[in-house]
This record gives structure tokens, sequence and C-alpha cells, in this order.
């Protein structure tokens, strides 16, 4: 839960929808239910890139890296105008 502090900047929100995972080391992740989102947007085509592309795209590469794939949500930013549909909610207040 300390991430979220860190994270978040406190605000007034409409609607949110709180989820808490509980993995089998007990450890805790806060989560939205985006889901009532997806009848407001457009899904990409190709959201993820074919594979023989992205072969193709690192066949001439000098250097290759990967991302962290655990956080790399909060490492993604968001439009402003799609901040506030990402807000959560929790029992120490609201982030976005």
């Amino acid at each position: 839960m300390d991430f979220i502090r860190k994270m978040g900047r406190n605000k007034l929100v409409e609607i949110t929808t709180p989820v808490l995972i509980t993995w089998h080391d007990g450890k805790s992740r806060l989560c939205g239910d985006f889901r009532a989102l997806n009848n407001y947007t457009k899904a990409d085509r190709y959201p993820i890139p074919r594979i023989l592309h992205a072969l193709d795209k690192l066949e001439k590469s000098k250097y290759i890296t990967k991302m962290d794939c655990m956080k790399s949500f909060h490492h993604n930013g968001a439009k402003l105008n799609s901040i506030k549909l990402l807000r959560i909610i929790c029992h120490m207040g609201i982030y976005e």
C-alpha cells in the first residue's frame, strides 16, 4: 500500500472500483476494475505487435533491453484527459 501513497495524487473522484489482489506469498496489490471503460473506448486492431514484425525490427539491432513487466503499468503515462478515468479509491484515500 505504500507504493500507492507515493504514486498517486489524492483528489476527488466521481466513480471508482477498487479490487484488492492477494498473491499466494501474502503480498497484496490494489488494482482498479476498469472493464466498464471498454464500452467507451475503441479497441486496437493489433494491440500487441505480431511476433514476426517484432523480430524483423530486432534483426539489425545492436542493443536489446527488456521492460520490467511486473510494474510496467506504473511506468507508462496516461493522457491528461484519461487520468480521471483511471482513479482508484481505498481506505487510505483517492489516487490517480
